[in-house]
């Protein structure tokens, strides 16, 4: 085998493998997607937990546990998003 048929080779393989990555390259509407998914992760405990803890504050007639449900909502929107980036 010659030196310009393994150059000519090499070059249609760097060739394949350029096209392949282009067609599996992810779209913005992938990323667009993803970081909504992301958002709502974070937003959905903490907004539920806001609700929950007003709820539960009007039925007692205390302040302090919407203080605390909101607490709970940041942490367990930090755990999803933590366990969704590393998935």
């Amino acid at each position: 085998m010659s030196d310009i048929e393994r150059l000519k080779g090499s070059v249609e393989k760097g060739v394949a493998r350029l096209r392949k990555a282009e067609r599996e390259r992810p779209s913005l509407a992938s990323y667009t997607v993803y970081l909504g998914t992301l958002g709502l992760l974070i937003a959905l405990p903490v907004v539920g937990g806001a609700y929950l803890g007003m709820w539960q504050d009007g039925m007692f007639g205390t302040y302090f546990i919407t203080l605390a449900a909101i607490s709970l909502g940041v942490a367990v929107g930090a755990v999803n998003a933590y366990l969704f980036v590393k998935r």
